[in-house]
Order: structure tokens, then C-alpha cells, then sequence
């Protein structure tokens, strides 16, 4: 099979189809239209096998994958999805591959209506690179830089499921059959908080998605809003899977540095807490309280009342 064909037979006219889009795939650019008095926010995630997953990962489960991270950075900022573009580098043309990962993305595309633009093939070790595009109203984007002293910090979810489900894949930890396929699920095939995010628009001061693990990337709110945050660690949401698997102790290791969530971490103002409830509800999100941003630069953890020393940090690449 060659690139072009590769191209229309997997990746062609699938999707759903936008009013927006003026001219997909096919040419030397796409031409969309934006909606008036939208801003458009971009996002790229790469991920590189023996890096981001394994060679054995079912290719379904990792077409599915690859977009929902990059919508996970778009709902960190309140957008409403609109237009990806994919670079796909393949080591050889694997048609049974391509069949389950095309499946894998179509599927998350379908149900958050982003289309299919453009993009680029190429021969080389696997790789997915996938930049997606989003639309905002004017103002009303969230960020990581707003937060202040005061505010309460919230997450949604559970933490710290999907690098449990990376150690069972792994055969490094073990648990009830119930719990694998419910752990295993949370890292293949995460859910981005898109609707959660737009409901925050007018509420949060600051926010981020969960993906390099809670501490790491609270850091990056309280490095660009210039705070520091007490976070009570027994409040870190944990699963039932989680909780019947691990002692408490390597649970909240998972939970606080494990990566992969992508939950959505956000600060709200006092005055904004009230409304919380009502807006996430129509979300269909759960979400939980866990501590409170403070003056200064450090990050203050508690369990019970003293203070707790995470044993790891959050996912750095180098």
C-alpha cells in the first residue's frame, strides 16, 4: 500500500463533518472559519513508542489514546474542540494496525466532534503527532497563571488509576480481576474533562489537565500565578480499585506522581465556590476539594496534620 493510498483508505473522509472546515484533506493546507468573537487554541502531543507506550499495546486502544491527551489540554483551557491534524511515522504499512488504530481514533473523534484536516505520513520508528485545535470565547480561556491567595483547589476524578493500570500491564503489580480491567481501561483509554472545562469557564481563576502527575503539574499553577498552596493529602481522590489494590502509602504515591490522568486540576475564588456544584453537575463530572493556594512559592503537603514527603516526583522527559 502506498502513503496516498495509506492515506484514503484509513484516514479520509471519516469523522465528522464541520461546517467549519472549508477544505480538508487533499491539499497543501486545510482552510477552516472560525466562529466570530472565538479565539483558537492550538495544542501538539507526540507520543513515541518505548516512550509514551509499548509496541504491544492493542492499536485501538492507543488511537483512542493519542487524541484524548491532546483534548485533555484543550478542556484545560475551557475549548470546545473543533480540528486536528495527525503525523503518523510507521516503521512498514500494517494494515491490520492501521485498521484498529484509525478505529481507535475515529471513535474519540466522533463523540467529542473534532474532524480530521490534514496531516502527514511518514517512514520511520512508530510515532503519533497530533495538534488539535479548538475554539474559546473572547476572554474567557482558562489558564495556569490566574490563581490567588484564597482560592480553593479542586481536582476531578480519581488520581493515580492509570499508572496503577501501566504497573499491571507491566506484571509489576497484581490485583482482582475486576480492578485490572477497570485500572488497564484508565490508562488505554482516558476520559478528557472537555465538557468540565467549558463549565469552568466563568468560575475557575486557574487550571491545568493532570498529566505529568498532581505535584509536578500544580507546580507549573504555582510557578505562573507566583502562589504557593497547602494540599491536604488525605483528600486526594482515590478509587475503589485503587484502595483495594495498594496499601495507602503506595496509593498516594500513584495518585500524587503517577501521571496520566488527565483529570483536570483548578483553583476557584471564594465567591465562585457556591456555583461549583451546579456547574460541574450538569458536566456529569465528580470533583473534590484538596486544598487551598496561599502566599508565597511553596507547595505544603499534609496527612493528618503533619507534614508528608512524597516518595517520588512527577514525570519529567529529561
Amino acid at each position: 500500500m502506498k502513503e496516498f493510498q495509506l492515506i484514503e483508505c484509513y484516514f479520509n473522509h471519516r469523522g465528522p463533518t464541520r461546517r467549519d472546515v472549508k477544505l480538508s484533506i487533499g491539499d497543501d493546507c486545510a482552510l477552516v472559519q472560525p466562529a466570530e468573537n472565538k479565539s483558537i487554541a492550538i495544542s501538539c502531543d507526540t507520543l513515541v513508542e518505548n516512550v509514551h507506550f509499548f509496541p504491544d499495546i492493542p492499536p485501538q486502544a492507543l488511537g483512542y489514546k493519542a487524541l484524548a491527551v491532546n483534548l485533555s489540554d484543550l478542556a484545560a483551557m475551557g475549548a470546545e474542540p473543533a480540528w486536528m491534524t495527525l503525523a503518523l511515522t510507521l516503521p512498514e504499512v500494517n494494515e491490520t494496525w492501521l485498521s484498529g488504530f484509525s478505529e481507535g481514533l475515529f471513535e474519540a473523534a466522533d463523540y467529542y466532534g473534532i474532524a480530521l484536516i490534514g496531516g502527514d505520513t511518514t517512514r520511520g520508528p512508530r510515532a503519533i503527532n497530533i495538534t488539535v485545535h479548538g475554539q474559546v470565547p473572547q476572554g474567557k480561556a482558562l489558564t495556569r497563571h490566574g490563581a490567588k491567595a484564597g482560592d480553593w483547589i479542586y481536582v476531578t476524578g480519581t488520581l493515580g488509576d492509570s499508572a496503577l493500570g501501566l504497573d499491571l500491564i507491566r506484571c509489576v503489580q497484581h490485583a482482582r480481576a475486576e480492578h485490572k480491567e477497570f485500572l488497564i481501561n484508565r490508562h488505554y483509554r482516558p476520559t478528557p474533562r472537555v465538557l468540565a472545562g467549558q463549565s469552568l469557564r466563568s468560575l475557575a481563576s486557574s487550571a491545568i489537565d493532570l498529566s505529568d502527575g498532581f505535584i509536578s503539574d500544580i507546580g507549573h499553577i504555582l510557578k505562573a500565578s507566583k502562589v504557593g498552596a497547602v494540599v491536604d493529602v488525605g483528600a486526594i481522590p482515590l478509587s475503589r480499585a485503587m484502595q483495594d489494590t495498594v496499601s495507602e502509602e503506595h496509593a498516594l504515591g500513584y495518585a500524587l506522581t503517577g501521571g496520566e490522568d488527565y483529570e483536570l486540576l483548578f483553583t476557584v475564588p471564594e465567591a465562585q465556590k457556591g456555583a461549583l456544584e451546579t456547574a460541574l453537575s450538569h458536566a456529569g463530572t465528580k470533583f473534590v476539594r484538596v486544598g487551598q493556594i496561599c502566599a508565597g512559592s511553596k507547595l505544603k503537603l499534609q496527612l493528618n496534620g503533619e507534614l508528608f514527603t512524597p516518595p517520588y516526583h512527577g514525570f519529567e522527559h529529561f
